[in-house]
C-alpha cells in the first residue's frame, strides 16, 4: 500500500529509508547530502563498495546502521571523473532499481519503506513519468510504502 505524505524523509519512522543516487556518488546535494551528514558511516561504506564492486546504474546497494536501514537506488549515471557530478537519472535506470527494491522489500519480509519524488531532483526527470513506475512497483506490496511527495524540512509526515 502506498500512502503520500508531506514531510521530512529523515524522521520517518519506517524501517527503510530508500533514494536514489549514482554509482560513485558524492553525496554533496539535496537529500542525500542530508543523509551523509546524519549517517557518515552510510557515506564511507558506500564509497568503499563503489571501489570495490563498481556498480551499475539500476543496481541498488543496502546499508544496515545501528538504528536505520537506507537503500541507495542507483538511477544516476556515475560521474564522468572521480571529482565530477553525478550523470542525469533514467527512467529504464529507476525501472531496474524500483523492481530490485521490490524483490528485496518481499525478500526480506520489509514491513515500511519510504522514499521520495525519486530521480526528479538531481537526477532531472519529470515526476509525473517517474510517479507511476513507484505505483506499478510497490503499490501491490504487502509492506507500508510512504512517499514523500512534498518535503517539509522538520516536520514528522502523518504516516
Amino acid at each position: 500500500m502506498i500512502k503520500e505524505v508531506n514531510g521530512d524523509i529523515l524522521l520517518s519512522s519506517a524501517q527503510i529509508l530508500a533514494h536514489g543516487v549514482a554509482p560513485n556518488d558524492h553525496f554533496d546535494s539535496g537529500l542525500a547530502l542530508n543523509l551523509r551528514e546524519a549517517f557518515p558511516g552510510m557515506y564511507k561504506d558506500f564509497r568503499h563498495y563503489c571501489r570495490q564492486a563498481n556498480p551499475k546504474p539500476g543496481d541498488l546497494w543496502h546499508w544496515r546502521g545501528e538504528d536505520r536501514q537506507i537503500v541507495n537506488l542507483l538511477t544516476q549515471e556515475p560521474p564522468a571523473t572521480d571529482h565530477g557530478h553525478p550523470g542525469r537519472a533514467s527512467i529504464v535506470h529507476v525501472n531496474h532499481a524500483l523492481r530490485e527494491l521490490a524483490k528485496m522489500i518481499e525478500k526480506d519480509h520489509i514491513t515500511s519503506v519510504a522514499l521520495p519524488r525519486l530521480a526528479t531532483g538531481v537526477g532531472g526527470l519529470n515526476w509525473e513519468e517517474v510517479r507511476p513506475l513507484i505505483y506499478h512497483y510497490l503499490g501491490e506490496l504487502e509492506a507500508n510504502v510512504y512517499l514523500y511527495a512534498q518535503f517539509s524540512k522538520g516536520v514528522k509526515a502523518a504516516e
